[in-house]
């Protein structure tokens, strides 16, 4: 059997979803599309159900045309992954924005702020996926931010204390992961990329709250985590910060005791030592074989090649081919010709 190939999430918008996101040509200020995503999708008119649903569309073809297997709805009704989820939560402030400065003083950005007491409102991804859904028979994977990550990207001006909005984070989350397994979702993907980052902080309290996003989920739910190690803010930007890479060790044996089905790591822009896959003895790995902040594409030889050394570590069914984390940058010729390395490789390992 090849090896199953999926997305992670972001995927280039299309040209005829004028809805701004993060990965928009020339925007270093991501706050520039939460402040204007309600307004551009306003501007779609009665034509934005429409519009939204044929760019789904052509998303989930461009990547069952390229050979994945489980792909994503590219997230293209978001402006991004984490503030389009807090819109649909209490307690968020998307009117009166907070500057931050993050990274050490390397980014500044005006971010939505908790006001108020965060809960769950009516469920919103449901009908995301099953208009994803409608327009291929494979399995559609729905992607959510995790609580660490949310707190991370809002200000709060409530709580006080990243423990005990992580823990409401993960309360309101959960409702809308047994909304999508009630709904039919297989494939649900919590996105933790703040992991890596602050490893000491995941495995003192981030893991206990991921399970608590899974809490109640029924059988046959593969409860996927995503743990990049850092976006750039454009293509082929060469000094941007990542993750430690002792991270992913941090954090491999903890994750493979947990709830956690799949987890999702990046191998391509900066690979591992594939003795960290040893340390997954349970848990099946999304490997990331592409890169998604260069514009070199690479050969079908040197992804199969990664591939199979990662399978001297791995049994086959515990590996899934990946990019390393969403798409966005690329646009959309290169994102398909990459892509379509990624299901040549898989099938032909």
């Amino acid at each position: 059997m090849p090896l199953l190939t999926t997305t992670i999430g972001a995927y280039p918008k299309p040209k005829s979803v004028k809805i701004p996101d993060w990965f928009d040509p020339g925007a270093m200020d991501s706050s520039v599309a939460t402040r204007d995503y309600v307004q551009a999708v306003a501007k779609l008119g009665a034509e934005a159900e429409k519009v939204i649903a044929q760019g789904v569309k052509e998303v989930i073809e461009d990547q069952v045309a390229c050979g994945i297997d489980i792909p994503t709805d590219g997230e293209v009704k978001r402006e991004n992954y984490v503030h389009y989820h807090c819109r649909h939560l209490e307690g968020f402030d998307f009117e009166h924005l907070t500057h931050r400065v993050l990274r050490g003083g390397a980014y500044e950005t005006d971010l939505p702020t908790v006001r108020g007491p965060v809960k769950a409102r009516a469920p919103f991804l449901p009908g995301d996926w099953k208009l994803a859904q409608s327009f291929t028979e494979r399995p559609v994977k729905m992607t959510l931010p995790g609580p660490m990550t949310i707190t991370d990207t809002t200000a709060d001006e409530h709580y006080g204390d990243p423990i005990a909005l992580g823990r409401d984070l993960a309360e309101a989350l959960n409702q809308e992961v047994l909304a999508l397994a009630e709904a039919g979702c297989r494939h649900i993907q919590i996105d933790e990329p703040l992991f890596a980052r602050k490893p000491k902080e995941a495995l003192d309290y981030g893991l206990e709250n991921i399970a608590r996003c899974w809490q109640g989920v029924p059988d046959g739910v593969i409860k996927t985590m995503h743990m990049c190690c850092g976006y750039p803010n454009y293509l082929d930007q060469q000094d941007y910060a990542k993750a430690d890479p002792r991270a992913y060790f941090d954090l491999a044996q903890a994750v493979d005791e947990s709830v956690v089905d799949a987890i999702s790591i990046e191998d391509a822009h900066r690979p591992n030592d594939l003795s960290l896959l040893d340390l997954f003895q349970n848990t099946t790995v999304i490997f990331g074989v592409i890169a998604i902040a260069r514009s070199r594409v690479e050969t079908v030889e040197e992804v199969r090649e990664r591939l199979k050394a990662a399978l001297e570590h791995l049994p086959p069914e515990r590996l899934v081919a990946a990019p390393d984390c969403g798409l966005g940058h690329l646009g959309r010729e290169l994102a398909m010709k990459k892509l379509k390395v990624l299901g040549q490789a898989a099938k032909s390992v």
